[in-house]
């Protein structure tokens, strides 16, 4: 098929549609001035070396600038199929149309992380997006080498194990993991961890073997908790916080059968009636009484405030599992 006639069943067939795709059909003289403008705009990077091109762009915080080099690009690849629907195979010389397609997934890696680390930044709740950012780390070396490949594996290794022990977690709110949720994140933050040298690397698997093994040892002390009120991480939080607020009992053995108590006449009262749960406020009105009952079957103090607390959280708890928010 003629080009003339390619052109004539592609305006036949799309109608109004056409001009949306006038792009397509450009003289060879506009092509080799989109060539030269892409030229112009990629001149400071290595186009023939992938590796280096990766170095390069890795350094750019800019993401505005990334997005420019990625505009350039997707360019270049469109005009490759142009030239080719055209059959203007001397300007394939121009550049070296092939090598783009990688170039530009090492610029969308590149953007990517960078709209990671930009969110990380901004937002309130970054758990989820700091995980998906330590998964998906790459990492670019500066010099190829078994041993750094070997050590690079390591930080990998650590970097999931880590994550997969802070997702593990079933109290975000305790502050001794806000705290290593933080060392991690400032770990995170401090340097580009896709592009490190094999001493950087050294470092950081030691920085992360220690986060590791902090999260691993909570982990290990809340799941014992958690054990006590037959694996309902609930009243394990609940618990917790109890301890945290330091004015209503110290004796974890009293907080435990006193929740337990709670949990058993709160748990059958949802039972008989899920229904409950769906009314919060009244839901709220009857647990309170029960936790004020418990606590003075148990003959524990509690003033009105540290009731109002307890019985919030635990509200709280019980209305976020209902509706499938709970972390």
């Amino acid at each position: 098929m003629t080009n003339k006639a390619y052109f004539e069943e592609l305006q036949a067939e799309l109608g109004n549609e056409m001009q949306n795709y006038s792009n397509l059909f450009k003289s060879k003289e506009e092509i080799e001035d989109e060539i030269r403008d892409i030229k112009e705009k990629l001149f400071h990077y290595d186009l023939n070396n992938a590796e280096l091109f990766s170095q390069q762009i890795s350094q750019i915080e800019d993401r505005k600038k990334i997005l420019e080099i990625k505009k350039a690009l997707e360019n270049a690849r469109n005009l490759y199929n142009i030239i080719r629907m055209y059959g203007h195979f001397d300007l394939l010389d121009k550049m070296d149309f092939k090598k783009f397609n990688k170039l530009y997934n090492e610029t969308i890696r590149h953007l990517e992380l960078l709209n990671l680390k930009e969110k990380i930044a901004n937002s309130v709740d970054t758990t989820n997006l700091l995980n998906v950012a330590l998964e998906n780390i790459l990492f670019m070396f500066r010099k190829i080498s078994e041993d750094e490949i070997i050590i690079a594996d390591q930080l990998k290794d650590i970097l999931r194990k880590t994550r997969e022990a802070l997702g593990g977690n079933f109290d975000k709110k305790d502050s001794e993991f806000v705290s290593l949720y933080d060392e991690l994140k400032r770990l995170f933050n401090k340097k580009n961890l896709d592009e490190i040298t094999q001493e950087e690397m050294k470092l950081n698997i030691g920085s992360l073997q220690q986060i590791f093994d902090k999260v691993a040892e909570l982990n290990r002390k809340n799941n014992l908790l958690k054990a006590k009120y037959e694996n309902d991480s609930k009243y394990a939080r609940i618990h917790k916080r109890i301890l945290e607020k330091g004015n209503i009992s110290k004796k974890e053995s009293e907080i435990c059968e006193t929740l337990l108590d709670i949990k058993t006449q709160a748990d059958e009262k949802i039972l008989i009636n899920t229904r409950l749960l769906e009314n919060e406020s009244y839901f709220y009105q009857m647990l309170i009484q029960i936790v004020i009952g418990s606590f003075i079957k148990k003959k524990i103090e509690l003033d009105t405030e540290s009731a109002k607390y307890i019985n919030a959280c635990l509200s709280k708890e019980y209305m976020n599992e209902y509706q499938g928010a709970n972390e």
